[in-house]
């Protein structure tokens, strides 16, 4: 094997760094004359226009490269010609200066120069054109030909492919930066602040949830505009949800795999530019625009009462590992960046996307705080959701909750401010953590998603998880202070079927993703009601609406958070795909027609109704756990847990195979006081939860639980009436028809 100094790009290549870029037709141009750069300053970091030395505008750049022998900044004009710019400080690893007459609107990127050594995880190569990762806007789409690799991709001796550098000039195929000037002080913006008790979470995907909206103007669909808009709008506070939880929002950039499939990464877990909004959302251009555009959209959200909480990846990048393509962080510094293993050529993976970023190296640490601060002052945003958050959560290896990442996030005063979400797995080693992640912090719950999965499709052996999730999952989130608001409850996400597929499919038919339906996942713990896929028997339709409302009212009637996914509501269907990562189509996008149809239109209606339910009645999102505990001289508890026979459920109780479960939530005993230091008190409740396939009686209990009940919510009709419903006496046994929930409020 030849030394890394001999290897070479294939003969008859430009070679980089030449002072003769290339522009996308492959004509060399000549390089205009260069401005010299001004010493400036090492902070911020990024390109930040303002006025420099004598009030001269222009725009301070500043790049961390530690181990990087020279820097430069290169500057784009309308034709793709390029002016390289040597930034000659050097402050504590910071390379920077300051440019007189860059603008606002300014294309650029970096060319960094180091050794290259693969061997001990070097991997500097100034031929390729790199985003700033400090870039708050991106120009152009991401491409993979073979000259965005930092390595010859195509080596014929592919086991050491990279390890040969690959010397073509890589600019003509990458996007840029875009320098932008920030003058906004939302001085005009009101931020919701909902308490998180009382959140209703709405999980959506920019470009899918407009993008088919009949009510919204065309070329607004898909758009940060479009989401905006007042159709759109309309339709999340008819619901009456508190939130939009967005898919990942940051610049990302598509997989090279999808690219050859003629695909694209739809989700948009695959992050490139943890500043800038993804370009392809903006409605007003890619120049600067899709910074503004963003920001009006979250004003109209909390002008609506509804917070913005974004879905990020700072777990990896789009990089991917010792194979994949040289775009930004691999090329500025890679052994700082990234985690490596032993073998410095190999990357740790504890995400299954190739990399993942080093959050112990405080550089990378800092990346990713600044990154969110941003989000939070300059955008305006309410939360985040982190993905794969255990692996943010590593030390040097395992996951420590006493890691630096999370000790930062504890104490800084912008981000422990705001609501944090962890998705609290990864794929390494010791990487599941439900019910670990520390207070401040509240985590997606999957044990309730397949818990109240089994429940519906009586897949379980015995009720006792049953009443664990469904009163707050105190077996998980009941230390260190910890609230049952920890818990985002939900039974559907992006990731897996939708709600409908759930009840009509019984395996993943993910054969659009071009995979031979090996992607995604094989524990759907889904019910297709008797025949697989959709079906014009109108008793199994009949059977599966049943089944999404039972669904439905389970979680809304749950203590926790809850989080609902866009569509669900509208009975919306991946035909049963549930990987559609890769599908920006019909399979993924909301069908609005849904709502014209009256059956989709009545759980529209429900689930609406629910949310109301929910926040008119403090007793359904409670601020402490229940103590099952009596608060009085009638022996009334706060919790109660009956079965069918009227009896209060014994320990042998929990333990037997059962269908039904009924929950009583006292409103009289109802922990902490309104902002005026009233006690907290509230209606009680009987919530009747019966999974089995035939009707059964269910015997309510009596005094001192109740004289009498209200009937207020049966899932087994397809319409729920407005007006009050039957009055039951305490004692009596009623008939509780098959695979239903009932409500009822005590009086």
């Amino acid at each position: 094997m030849t030394s890394a100094a001999e290897q070479r790009a294939p003969a008859g290549e430009p070679a980089a760094g030449s002072g003769q870029p290339a522009t996308a037709d492959g004509v060399r141009q000549a390089l205009p004359a260069a401005p010299a750069a001004w010493p400036g300053a090492p902070t911020p970091l990024g390109a930040r226009f303002r006025a420099g030395p004598n009030g001269v505008a222009g725009t301070n750049f500043a790049l961390w490269a530690a181990g990087a022998e020279a820097a430069r900044v290169c500057l784009f004009d309308e034709r793709g010609r390029e002016t390289q710019i040597p930034l000659t400080e050097l402050t504590h690893e910071i390379w920077h200066g300051f440019v007189p007459g860059v603008m606002p609107g300014q294309r650029y990127g970096y060319r960094v120069e180091g050794r290259w050594d693969p061997w001990t995880g070097a991997r500097w190569n100034p031929a390729k054109l790199l985003l700033d990762p400090y870039a708050r806007a991106v120009d152009g789409e991401f491409r993979l030909p073979p000259e965005v690799y930092g390595h010859v991709r195509d080596w014929p001796e592919q086991q050491v492919a990279d390890t040969v550098r690959d010397e073509r000039d890589s600019a003509p195929y990458v996007p840029k930066g875009v320098v932008v000037h920030d003058d906004d002080d939302w001085s005009d913006d009101r931020r919701p602040k909902t308490p998180w008790a009382d959140s209703v979470i709405y999980e959506l995907h920019v470009r899918g949830f407009t993008r088919l909206h009949p009510d919204i103007p065309e070329e607004l669909r898909g758009t940060y505009a479009g989401l905006a808009h007042p159709a759109a709008i309309e339709h999340l506070t008819g619901l009456g949800v508190t939130a939009v939880e967005l898919l990942p929002v940051h610049q990302f950039a598509h997989e090279d795999h999808l690219l050859r499939r003629g695909l694209k990464n739809y989700w948009g877990y695959n992050s490139i530019g943890y500043f800038a909004p993804h370009a392809a959302y903006a409605a007003s251009g890619t120049t600067g625009g899709q910074v503004g555009e963003f920001k009006r959209m979250v004003r109209a959200l909390h002008a609506a009462g509804i917070e913005v909480i974004l879905d990020v990846v700072y777990n990896h990048t789009a990089e991917a590992g010792e194979l994949g393509p040289t775009l930004s962080l691999k090329g500025i510094d890679n052994r700082g960046y990234y985690r490596l293993q032993d073998d410095a050529r190999r990357y740790a993976d504890y995400t299954g996307c190739g990399n993942t970023l080093h959050v112990v190296q405080p550089q990378v640490l800092r990346l990713i705080t600044d990154s969110l601060r941003y989000w939070v002052t300059e955008m305006g945003v309410d939360g985040f959701r982190f993905d794969l958050a255990a692996a943010l959560a590593r030390s040097m290896h395992d996951v420590d909750m006493l890691s630096p990442f999370l000790a930062v996030i504890a104490q800084d005063p912008v981000l422990r401010r705001v609501k944090l979400i962890a998705e609290p797995w990864d794929i390494g080693s010791g990487g599941y953590q439900v019910g670990a992640f520390p207070p401040l912090w509240t985590e997606w719950n999957d044990r309730y998603r397949d818990t109240v999965r089994d429940f519906w499709r009586h897949a379980l052996p015995d009720v006792r998880e049953m009443g664990y999730r469904l009163s707050g999952s105190s077996d998980l989130y009941a230390w260190g202070g910890r609230r049952p608001y920890a818990s985002v409850n939900f039974v559907t996400a992006h990731d897996g079927f939708t709600l409908r597929d759930l009840v009509s499919y019984e395996s993943k038919h993910n054969e659009a993703n071009g995979e031979n339906n090996r992607d995604g996942t094989n524990d759907n713990r889904s019910w297709n009601c008797g025949a697989e896929g959709e079906n014009g028997d109108e008793r199994v339709r009949a059977l599966r609406r049943r089944q999404i409302r039972n669904l439905l009212a389970t979680l809304l009637l749950s203590t926790g958070v809850p989080m609902l996914v866009a569509g669900d509501e509208l009975g919306r269907t991946q035909r049963g795909n549930n990987n559609a990562y890769c599908q920006d189509n019909e399979i993924s996008w909301l069908d609005w027609s849904l709502l014209r149809e009256p059956g989709w239109r009545a759980l529209y209606d429900l689930t609406a109704r629910l949310i109301g339910l929910r926040h008119r009645h403090p007793v359904l999102r409670r601020r402490a756990f229940f103590s099952g505990r009596s608060q009085s001289a009638d022996g009334l508890r706060d919790l109660a847990w009956f079965t069918s026979r009227g009896a209060e459920m014994t320990e042998g109780d929990w333990y037997a195979p059962a269908a039904t479960l009924g929950m009583y939530l006292s409103g009289r005993d109802i922990p902490g006081r309104n902002e005026r230091g009233a006690p907290v008190v509230d209606d009680s409740f009987l919530a009747v939860l019966h999974a089995g396939d035939r009707p059964t009686g269910f015997v309510l209990p009596g005094p001192p639980w109740a004289e009498r009940y209200r009937v207020l919510l049966d899932t087994s009709l397809e319409e729920q009436t407005e007006t009050p419903g039957t009055v039951h006496p305490a004692g009596a046994e009623i008939a509780v028809p098959a695979r239903a929930v009932l409500l009822l409020r005590v009086e």
